[in-house]
């Protein structure tokens, strides 16, 4: 079984907490050390970045993340050759998320053969168009057993996510608003009712709430109404500051009240 769909398929009650990092940042060959801490540590998923030259959903600490890992060297092969080296030991799913271009640029089946055997459960694309989803990269996904995990909006439109919930696995990336990422204080009543409105159409996939959630008051109306929450930018800074990813997920776990 996929590792997403067992981590969704055993969870019980609990409420998943995913972390996401740029790999390359803070250093070039820390990947495999940060997810292996990051896995000893108990978080339930991770999210790897490939850094890209232009972020378009991408706030400004994961925009200046991904610039300092190229300025390093960090590359896709680099990434997979990093994970290569710990795929036996790596248990928690573990999820790459990166721009379209370089993984056209690796090619879509080369792509998918090296998550499958660098133990990557995963790929989260986000300027991937939906139909060029169903028609070129699904059929080479399944085949490989990699979860595409679509991103819906506030803006998406119910015909869609109905679309997406019936033609995707693993779990629907609910963004928490259409701006770029960056830690909120709070989400304000609007984006409370955008995930109550989801939640109430009975998807058949479970969703996971990302963009903003940065301390406990958000991390707990996010997980209200969806299986768990997604936390970038927050640890990205925290990474970044200490350089530590103990230290920074202790940080982290402070600041979320865990």
């Amino acid at each position: 079984m996929n590792k997403i769909d067992q981590l969704f398929s055993n969870r019980g009650d609990r409420k998943l907490l995913s972390l996401y990092f740029c790999a390359g940042c803070p250093t070039a060959d820390g990947t495999a050390d940060i997810l292996m801490t990051l896995q000893r540590r108990g978080v339930d998923m991770v999210e790897v970045g490939i850094p890209f030259s232009d972020p378009m959903a991408d706030g400004p600490v994961i925009q200046d993340a991904a610039t300092r890992a190229l300025r390093g060297g960090m590359t896709l092969r680099r990434i997979f050759d990093q994970l290569r080296t710990i795929k036996d030991r790596l248990t928690m799913p573990t999820v790459l998320m990166g721009y379209l271009n370089p993984i056209l640029q690796y090619g879509i089946e080369d792509f998918c053969r090296s998550c499958a055997e660098c133990g990557v459960s995963g790929a989260i694309i986000p300027d991937l168009p939906f139909d060029d989803y169903l028609k070129y990269v699904k059929p080479v996904a399944d085949r490989h057993n990699v979860r595409i995990i679509m991103l819906i909006t506030p803006e998406t439109s119910d015909e869609r996510i109905r679309q997406i919930d019936q033609n995707t696995d693993g779990f629907i990336y609910m963004v928490s608003s259409a701006a770029t990422t960056g830690a909120q204080k709070e989400f304000d009543k609007a984006k409370q009712e955008y995930f109550r409105r989801i939640a109430d159409m009975g998807l058949r996939n479970p969703r996971m709430i990302g963009f903003g959630i940065s301390n406990r008051q958000t991390f707990e109306s996010a997980t209200a109404l969806a299986a768990g929450a997604i936390i970038g930018s927050k640890f990205v800074t925290l990474l970044n500051e200490s350089a530590n990813a103990d230290e920074a997920l202790d940080r982290l776990y402070d600041a979320l009240g865990k």
